[in-house]
């Protein structure tokens, strides 16, 4: 059984991740939600934070990103003196009354009023007094979090892109909840006491869900723990966390396999709470790599026996059984024979598994290959190296106007003075070089895009030196940044007509990317080994790597309006609550070029264009990943209509609606289909 857990544990090192990597996952996650809410906090928007799975530094495929969002000037109490504590001319406070509700939820009286419609909207009156209803509150904000969500307990449930959102609109509460009060006295052993108290002082949330069987199901508000579960997982060491992972992919991969939603009646979060009771209870005294199958195996067991009396109890309110209002009477009968029968089965039932079946199989076939569970010689510096530029790879501030944008940089500068890790000092390069280019696209959009000349015509100072501040914002920029980073100034180069200066900025990205060690982060995994030990990296630092290494796709905010020829291609994904433009690479270069040659260059403007047709319709997804493949369509069906082949370009258009519709572009291109089919007509007369 030893060799068997060690094995297994291998296994999860690669599929969920060594303690380095989560670490590292969470620093980053942690780090990017307090620069945000540092911004909104001065602007009195709304908080937010990401919670679930993604935030323990989980990323298994196909798992739903989890965002909690609750109003910076609302806040609960539980009794009238802890009103004290606030400026009422400020806050707007909310009485919980748990005193007719069942364990964990609660009615939420308005005690103080409001200029907010949407909690107007969802208030009602019981016995003279102001009550938010749950169930209003949640119809409400689920449509204003997000484009035709799908209600998913308390959250608004959508798709952007490929990952899948739950969005929970809630209330703060900075007391820590007296139904909960007795789990401080029950951590003896674990959380240690810091943990405990740093749990307390940030008190709780409450989300909008009532409990199925309350007498106010409708009206009912849930306490939530997730900040609070969130420290616990962190607070775990490896063993138990992928324990944790264990049980959520054994869920996941056999016993939820082919179940609709409904009958799925077991969640992640019963798997979750059944190892935070074990490790409390102490039933494990040795959560080690050699123990994993057994510290798996009593979890199970205890979840089974939940199962078989009907009751599972919350960890942090034991009185409110979680299986209440679903797992009971026949459903209950037959969810337990199911389990039972895994559990006859023993650790043989973990082969039904695919994430860990090659690690059990492994050990069956050759029982006496040793096993090596040390983290630092199974997951190597490329290994590693692939997993935290995939991670600054999708983090992206939401700077949306000028103001937001001058909060962002005065955030940067407050934090390139503290003493960061090196992993958040990546994360504050990348961050930078995002606000300045953004900055420097917004600034050019509201005072000289409208002017639209050459700059060497230019004779307002105003507009002048706006474009000369944006010029510097995009240089500064680079240097932060990636190589990637250097084309939005060959974007801004086009766009302010200097077409020799952008193919010449081109010229020299392409020069840059073509080095023998550089690195596109899409194609990182194949790449890796290369790119940790080649010549030029091994004596740099990160930040240097940073800028001479790594480059990404092209992210354009369709709030902000980088390109002309890209503006419909926007504004369509604004409208359909889609927030970015993920270009490839080589497709946005190629794009750039055709632009820039066509003023100056015609021959070479066909010779880029033939480049980018051949990449578009021949692309193995090795330079476009197949979520890319509706934006790279149009893009090349753009660059044909501008070059005057329209056939082609009707072609494009119509294969770019055939693709997923993954940024929400097919409103822009029914239009470009439109239009594409009226110059047809006119060269046709």
């Amino acid at each position: 059984m030893q060799h068997l857990s060690e094995s297994v544990f291998v296994g999860l090192c690669y599929k969920v991740g060594s303690s380095k990597q989560v670490i590292m996952r969470r620093e980053l996650k942690d780090f990017q939600d307090m620069m945000i809410n540092q911004v909104k906090k001065t602007r009195e928007e709304d908080m937010e934070i990401t919670s679930g799975s993604y935030r323990e530094g989980f990323r298994l495929q196909g798992s739903d990103v989890d965002i909690m969002i609750w109003p910076i000037d609302l806040t609960v109490i539980w009794d009238l003196h802890q009103a004290q504590k606030y400026d009422l001319s400020r806050k707007t406070l909310i009485l919980c009354d748990c005193s007719d509700s069942p364990p964990g939820f609660a009615l939420l009286e308005l005690l103080t009023p409001t200029d907010r419609e949407y909690l107007q909207n969802a208030s009602m009156r019981i016995n003279d007094r102001v009550y938010i209803s749950s169930s209003k509150y949640r119809q409400i904000t689920c449509s204003v979090a997000m484009r035709n969500p799908k209600e998913h307990g308390p959250c608004g449930s959508g798709v952007f892109g490929i990952t899948e959102y739950d969005i929970a609109k809630c209330f703060v509460c900075d007391f820590w909840p007296p139904p909960a009060s007795k789990w401080i006295d029950r951590c003896h052993a674990w959380p240690p006491s810091f943990i405990v108290d740093g749990i307390v002082r940030n008190g709780c949330h409450f989300v909008a869900i009532g409990h199925k069987l309350g007498k106010h199901a409708d009206k009912e508000w849930r306490i939530s723990f997730s900040l609070a579960e969130q420290k616990l997982v962190y607070s775990m060491n490896h063993c138990q966390f992928l324990t944790y992972g264990l049980l959520k992919l054994f869920l996941k991969e056999y016993i939820n396999n082919g179940l609709s939603g409904e009958d799925k009646l077991l969640c992640s979060y019963h798997m979750k709470t059944a190892v935070f009771w074990a490790i409390q209870q102490n039933t494990i005294l040795h959560w080690y790599p050699q123990n994993l199958l057994q510290c798996f195996w009593v979890c199970f067991k205890l979840i089974l026996k939940w199962v078989y009396e009907g009751i599972c109890p919350n960890f942090f309110i034991p009185e409110n059984n979680m299986f209440l209002s679903n797992i009971h009477g026949e459903a209950q009968k037959n969810l337990f024979i199911r389990l039972h029968e895994l559990y006859e089965k023993g650790i043989v039932s973990l082969l039904h598994c695919p994430s860990i079946r090659s690690s059990i199989t492994s050990v069956l076939i050759n029982p006496r290959q040793p096993v090596d569970t040390d983290e630092h010689m199974l997951i190597s510096k490329a290994l590693f190296a692939v997993d935290l530029l995939e991670e600054l790879y999708h983090f992206i501030l939401p700077t949306l106007d000028l103001h937001r944008c001058m909060r962002f940089l005065n955030a940067v500068e407050k934090l390139i003075i503290l003493p960061l890790t090196q992993n958040q000092v990546l994360m504050l390069q990348k961050l930078t070089a995002s606000v300045l280019r953004n900055t420097a696209f917004t600034l050019y959009v509201n005072l000289f895009a409208p002017f639209k000349v050459n700059i060497s015509s230019v004779v307002n100072k105003q507009v002048y030196m706006a474009n000369k501040t944006s010029s510097y914002m995009l240089k500064l920029a680079a240097k932060f940044g990636c190589i990637s980073d250097i084309l939005y100034i060959a974007t801004f180069y086009y766009e302010t007509l200097r077409h020799k200066e952008a193919l010449s900025v081109i010229e020299m990205t392409k020069v840059k990317l073509a080095q023998p060690y550089v690195i596109y982060v899409y194609r990182l995994a194949i790449n890796a080994e290369r790119y940790i030990f080649s010549e030029f990296v091994g004596g740099h630092s990160w930040s240097t790597r940073m800028r001479h290494v790594v480059a990404y796709d092209i992210v354009l905010e369709n709030a902000i309006f980088y390109i002309n020829e890209l503006v419909p291609e926007q504004q369509s994904g604004l409208q359909c609550g889609y927030p970015i433009l993920l270009i490839p690479l080589y497709v946005f270069i190629h794009m750039l070029e055709i632009l820039c040659y066509r003023h100056v260059d015609p021959m070479r403007a066909q010779t880029a264009l033939n480049e980018l047709q051949d990449l578009v319709h021949h692309d193995q997804q090795m330079y476009i990943d197949a979520c890319q493949r509706d934006i790279s369509w149009q893009i090349l069906g753009i660059c044909q209509q501008v070059t005057g082949n329209y056939q082609a370009a009707l072609y494009s258009y119509q294969q770019s609606l055939k693709q997923e519709k993954i940024h929400y572009i097919h409103t822009a291109t029914v239009m470009r289909i439109q239009e594409t089919m009226r110059l047809m007509y006119r060269t046709h007369e």
